[in-house]
């Protein structure tokens, strides 16, 4: 609907004010100092003017003269330089019209004028960036055109300049007169990809509903150029076109007077050079509304965005990140390292496990090794009739005869018809970082989080993809090479991703091992607003860290939900595309949530830090958060059920027990590991036996210092704050019924059935930490279900049956 404004002046002028930026309190002195540029932009641009419109007249008069040293140039000479721009100007003339481009560089002074228009008056009559690179181009290519003719038809040397003739020169001695083509074809590609030529797009017409049926048809057509309305009857006084949705523009129209029902007719005392601004408005007069895009409209808008700017570029804030290459890695000499098992110890330890089996009547129809940089793997296939539980009961009868420790059988090959004996090898070989991570399987990965953790037995680089995991488990005792693996981990992501792309979360509260890391804050870390150091190692810190990445979790899934997106990848690609809303979503960098000892924490904090790691494990998958958990005691009481029942992908270095081995990979033989990076990895029902390759500390000092060099974000990327809920007891505060703690009524039920109202208690029994228990102690207090605090004596518990405490908190 359309309706006409009877002071438009006034509405322009109002919205005019309202896009209006506010003025800073140094706009004059910017005013100021852009003027001066301007002035001196002006200057060149006259400066070039008269430089090379003289020297089209003297320029041979001056040729002596600028083509003296400057020494002698400083000393002076007799002849007088009649270029109108002095000696200077004769220099500039010459080096630009004949020592270089030659006449194109006349296209200089309309760039010099228009940017000194642009920067001291604010007026762009054309994009001054296109223009640029227009100008750039055309004066080296009118330059080599120019310099065929000079060179072929022996014209003046300054129409094409000496840039121009020489490469006309070179080009000759190859192609002969058929330069002419290669220049010509040069300029073809130019005005294809710069103009993205497309072919011409048809008129539409569009019937126009008119209110009597009787009247000439009237039609709107749609060009490249935008909308154009065309109206047959000359004497139509009122119209209103169906404009199409993807018409979105507000349009200016001169028209004498504009009737629409039902709205009031405005007055015809207008006069009829007044200015009338049409728009659409609900059925109320004075409300005025945006319609709705549609999906169509929305795709357009997109593709016209994309054809402009191109596609969004999340590492545009970090242009000038490189990637920490790979001569920061130390390269080991592996001359003395290959061959380590030698064929005499093949030998002797195949005998020795034929001799064992047919000890226990056990027969062997084929036997072969495939030598691993830790272990030597030995495949045989059993006799018919040989029950497979028989051979897997040997485990500790073959290491007692082979002598060597790590002896590990596996009841069946994955996909084959063999089983499979691991011996540890009386030699191992290291496998050095730089090996793996110069691999050719690892650098032409196309994994969204590839990591590299080392050589399967088989000598293979294995490279898997930690967002299809989507979660990692670890454990293995202390020494056994647990740190060393996480450092591995963070370094084969750190190789492959953008800052841009990728956010690590790092708790450590052994405040040593993941402290080589602080020095990337500025590029790959994250924390919360009001953290002093990225990496948290303040256990009352983490349960507010977990929490804000469960707050993060859940803004993410509305992002998610409102962009019509399945996962991070999905919304990521839109929103390269283009096709939301940089108003209301962002790009959303994968996050790692790094955890070196989960122990500490649970022991600390029990239920507060379960709850959340339970929640991201569950949920964070779609939207990018992946967690990688590690430990030093794969008890029952630290990997609970429901942490373990969310981590799919677990790896165990070596532990000190088959229970902890049974804890952490639902199977044995992590106990039979031979330390020292030996791993085992499992993924769903296959178990992989690893070799971990070993970075060494100064070598991940030296990548961590290549990056925090190279400029960074103004700070690390912020996590949300968490509610005041989720922060637990950390601070402690006036007692709000509304807003009480989530293990308020389970701490009422306890005290009331142990008659004890102490913090001691249910921080044991909730497994709560010290400050939250504390926190429940002061809303039970405020509550009235406990009494005032007493010293070192327990709290008395005002409520003595569970009756009475659930009235109370049905009242609450």
């Amino acid at each position: 609907m359309a309706k006409k404004i009877s002071n438009p002046t006034s509405t322009l002028q109002l919205n005019f004010e309202q896009d209006k930026p506010k003025r800073k309190m140094d706009g004059a002195v910017l005013y100021r100092f852009q003027l001066i540029i301007a002035a001196f932009l002006f200057l060149i641009g006259t400066l070039l003017l008269v430089s090379f419109g003289s020297s089209f007249f003297v320029g041979v008069s001056d040729q002596s003269e600028v083509e003296r040293g400057m020494v002698e140039t400083i000393k002076g000479s007799d002849i007088p330089i009649k270029n109108l721009a002095g000696l200077l100007g004769a220099k500039i003339a010459h080096f630009f019209l004949f020592k270089t481009f030659g006449w194109s560089t006349l296209l200089l002074i309309p760039l010099f004028y228009l940017s000194a228009i642009k920067v001291g008056f604010k007026k762009e009559f054309y994009s001054l960036e296109r223009l640029s690179w227009q100008v750039l181009f055309y004066i080296l290519w009118f330059s080599l055109l120019a310099g065929f003719f000079v060179f072929s038809l022996d014209l003046p040397h300054s129409i094409g300049g000496g840039v121009g003739y020489f490469v006309n020169e070179k080009l000759y001695q190859l192609l002969g007169y058929l330069s002419i083509f290669v220049i010509g074809f040069g300029g073809f590609i130019f005005l294809v990809l710069f103009y993205q030529l497309s072919p011409k797009k048809a008129k539409v017409a569009v019937p126009m509903n008119t209110e009597e049926d009787d009247e000439e048809e009237e039609s709107l057509f749609l060009d490249e150029d935008g909308p154009a309305v065309h109206i047959d009857n000359d004497d139509l006084e009122e119209f209103r076109p169906i404009v199409p949705p993807v018409v979105e523009e507000v349009v200016p129209v001169v028209e004498e007077t504009v009737e629409v029902a039902p709205e009031p007719v405005v007055s015809e005392e207008k006069k009829e050079d007044d200015l009338d601004f049409t728009y659409k408005v609900a059925d109320v007069a004075d409300e005025v509304i945006e319609e709705e895009p549609t999906p169509v409209s929305r795709e357009i808008k997109a593709n016209d965005l994309v054809e402009q700017f191109g596609l969004y570029d999340p590492t545009a804030d970090l242009p000038k990140y490189q990637f920490p290459t790979i001569d920061l890695l130390k390269e080991y000499d592996q001359k003395n390292q290959t061959s380590q098992v030698t064929m005499d110890e093949l030998k002797a330890n195949k005998e020795k496990i034929v001799e064992t089996l047919l000890n226990y009547g056990i027969g062997i129809q084929k036997i072969e090794a495939t030598i691993g940089p830790t272990v030597t793997l030995y495949e045989i296939v059993p006799k018919a009739g040989v029950r497979v539980s028989k051979i897997t009961s040997l485990e500790d009868d073959l290491s007692l005869s082979l002598a060597a420790m790590g002896v590990r059988i596996i009841g069946q090959m994955p996909g084959k018809d063999t089983i499979g004996i691991e011996v540890a090898n009386k030699n191992r070989e290291m496998v050095p970082v730089r090996a793996v991570i110069g691999s050719e399987k690892f650098q032409k990965s196309t994994f969204d989080l590839p990591i590299t953790l080392g050589k399967t037995i088989s000598n293979e680089i294995f490279v898997a993809d930690l967002a299809k995991m989507p979660h990692l488990l670890m454990a293995g005792a202390t020494g056994q090479g647990k740190s060393v693996g996480l450092n591995m981990l963070l370094t084969s992501l750190i190789y492959k991703k953008h800052p841009a792309t990728l956010k690590f979360v790092l708790v450590d509260p052994k405040k040593v091992e993941l402290s080589l890391f602080n020095k990337l804050e500025r590029h790959f870390l994250a924390c919360l607003p009001d953290s002093a150091e990225a990496i948290i190692t303040d256990t009352k810190k983490v349960v507010s860290t977990l929490n804000s990445l469960c707050k993060e979790m859940d803004l993410r899934y509305d992002k998610l939900k409102d962009a019509g997106c399945r996962n991070i990848k999905e919304y990521n690609q839109k929103f390269i595309n283009r096709r939301l809303n940089p108003n209301e979503h962002d790009f959303m960098p994968y996050i790692v949530l790094v955890i070196d000892e989960l122990a500490d924490l649970m022991l600390t904090a029990g239920k507060e830090v379960e709850h959340p790691i339970a929640r991201l494990a569950q949920l964070a998958r779609a939207i990018g958060i992946h967690l990688v958990v590690a430990t030093q005691r794969p008890s029952v009481n630290v990997i609970t059920g429901t942490i373990k029942a969310n981590f799919p992908a677990r790896l165990s270095f070596k532990v000190m027990s088959k229970i902890d081995s049974r804890t952490i990979l639902d199977a044995g033989g992590a106990d039979q590991l031979v330390g020292m990076g030996d791993m085992l990895l499992s993924m769903g029902s296959e178990v992989i036996r690893l070799q971990c390759a070993f970075v060494d500390t100064p070598e991940v000092e030296d990548i961590c210092d290549f990056i925090g060099n190279q400029q960074g974000y103004s700070s690390a990327y912020l996590l949300p704050e968490p509610d005041s809920e989720e922060m637990g007891g950390q601070d402690r505060g006036d007692f709000d019924p509304s807003d009480r703690d989530s293990f308020f009524d389970e701490a009422a039920r306890l005290v009331v059935m142990h008659q004890q109202g102490s913090t001691s208690l249910i921080q044991r029994k909730l497994k709560l930490g010290y400050n939250r228990a504390g926190r429940l102690i002061d809303q039970l207090e405020a509550a009235g279900i406990v009494g005032s605090f007493g010293g070192s004596k327990a709290r008395e518990v005002l409520v003595k049956s569970e009756t009475e405490l659930e009235e109370i908190l049905k009242n609450l």
